[in-house]
């Protein structure tokens, strides 16, 4: 496990993505779906921002004060870009409102992300002296990216505001 993980914290400013969507839990995860049907019509996507892929994820109100895994949350397979002013047939755009993050490094295979989620969750965040807000979670997968590799990094963005 990566408790050595320290975010830094940062003011995100605001991101407009492209993406495809769906509905799903932990206990029926269709990520590498949403995915295999994105990667193969993300040229049909204009005015990228980088090369970075996002995977982003909206959670229900009440999805961190009674988790369960059963529980359906939105999640996107998107990438950045400048406007979303016309989309290609059947994909959608969102926008993360600018605000702070915690930008955690992530290294390792998809499988173990669960592990480092519960120490960000559980131990990291109640400690921090912020609160989780209810934006927009943000794994960005870079150049360091490698699809199923231990080796693969990417950045994890939790969207924060201060406790009060």
């Amino acid at each position: 496990m990566q408790k050595h993980l320290k975010p830094r914290i940062e003011t995100v400013p605001e991101k407009k993505f492209i993406g495809l969507k769906q509905e799903m839990s932990i206990v029926e995860n269709s990520t590498s779906l949403l995915w295999k049907g994105f990667m193969p019509r993300l040229n049909e996507i204009q005015n990228r921002v980088g090369i970075e892929l996002y995977s982003i994820e909206i959670f229900p109100d009440s999805y961190f004060d009674k988790f369960r895994p059963e529980t359906r949350f939105e999640k996107w397979a998107a990438v950045e870009v400048m406007e979303t002013g016309s989309l290609p047939e059947g994909f959608d755009s969102i926008t993360s409102p600018k605000g702070l993050h915690a930008i955690f490094q992530y290294k390792g295979l998809p499988s173990s992300a669960p592990v480092v989620l519960k120490y960000i969750f559980r131990d990291w965040l109640p400690k921090s002296g912020y609160e989780l807000d209810r934006r927009p979670h943000l794994w960005v997968m870079g150049a360091k990216y490698k699809n199923d590799d231990p080796n693969s990094e990417e950045e994890l963005y939790i969207p924060l505001t201060e406790k009060i």
